[in-house]
């Protein structure tokens, strides 16, 4: 579906933008536009990564904005963003998208009608922006997260499910973060010495912004993983030196109960009238004095 956002005769270029194109439809629209068959090659990728180059008069740009819904488990490129291709020149943009986005009509509505977006390539600037800023919507999702898994691993017992959530957290933030360090040389293209401004150096600032929200949160994720296996590893040994305890409080016992349990007839003390209230209190005795060395050597 081609939509006309604005006209050439309105901001002194012309912004179309195409939801959810088949084959054919590329096909056409490359023909139409005179866009390269690379690009539309590139187009039809849906897990391809952000990229920027200059080709028969065109600037390509493939930006990659998040997804506004996300499965719990989603862990991918696709799964977690959206890709928008972008053709411009000083007289044309072309945005290709296969999702509905709500950006064209945002801009049109605020920048276009404002004037704010006097050429081709600030109208670009703000597109880029806007891909941008989704991602640091979500950075705040995240850190919530982040400190959710912090609380239980640390205050709370352990849920089955917390290494699993855990996993899929870390590769959310990994896949993100890569996708916002590959937009680096877009944001450089834009906002490039010939053609920095205002607006340029605010989405320089913005990418800036993100790439040090994400780095911080790719290292609190990895961090909190490493916890994670401490705090298990410790219990672990918790728990062994229990039984541990347990089975040094019973070593002695068992071993007179062995030797009171062999079926010999002449065994010494098998006869006595008081030989098994002696067994017992000699038991009871050992076990005071095993608790009492425990006691002193701190192990309990």
């Amino acid at each position: 579906m081609i939509h006309t956002i604005t006209k050439e005769q309105e901001h002194d270029f012309e912004w179309i933008d195409i939801e959810a194109p088949t084959k054919e439809e590329l096909k056409d629209a490359g023909n139409t536009y005179r866009l390269h068959e690379s690009h539309i090659a590139d187009l039809q990728q849906h897990d391809h990564l952000p990229k920027v180059e200059k080709l028969d008069g065109y600037v390509f740009i493939i930006i990659r904005s998040h997804a506004e819904k996300t499965g719990p488990q989603a862990d991918t490129v696709t799964e977690l963003t959206d890709k928008v291709a972008i053709f411009m020149n000083e007289h044309q943009v072309i945005t290709i998208h296969k999702k509905p986005w709500s950006v064209p009509e945002m801009i049109r509505d605020n920048q276009l009608e404002n004037n704010d977006c006097k050429t081709a390539h600030q109208l670009v600037n703000e597109i880029v922006k806007n891909c941008l800023t989704t991602f640091e919507t979500q950075s705040d999702k995240l850190i919530k997260d982040i400190e959710y898994y912090e609380e239980n691993m640390f205050l709370k017992n352990r849920k089955a499910s917390l290494l699993q959530g855990l996993y899929y957290l870390r590769r959310r933030v990994e896949v993100t973060r890569r996708v916002i360090m590959l937009t680096h040389e877009i944001v450089d293209k834009l906002d490039a010495p010939d053609r920095t401004n205002a607006y340029t150096r605010d989405t320089r600032d913005l990418y800036v912004k993100l790439q040090s929200i994400y780095d911080t949160l790719f290292e609190n994720m990895n961090q909190l993983v490493m916890i994670y296996f401490s705090i298990s590893s410790q219990r672990t040994n918790e728990i062994v030196r229990v039984l541990t305890l347990f089975s040094v409080f019973f070593m002695p016992l068992t071993f007179i109960v062995g030797i009171y349990g062999m079926n010999f007839d002449y065994m010494p003390e098998l006869h006595w009238k008081w030989g098994y209230p002696g067994v017992m209190i000699l038991m009871a005795v050992i076990t005071a004095a095993v608790y009492a060395w425990f006691k002193k050597k701190g192990w309990l």
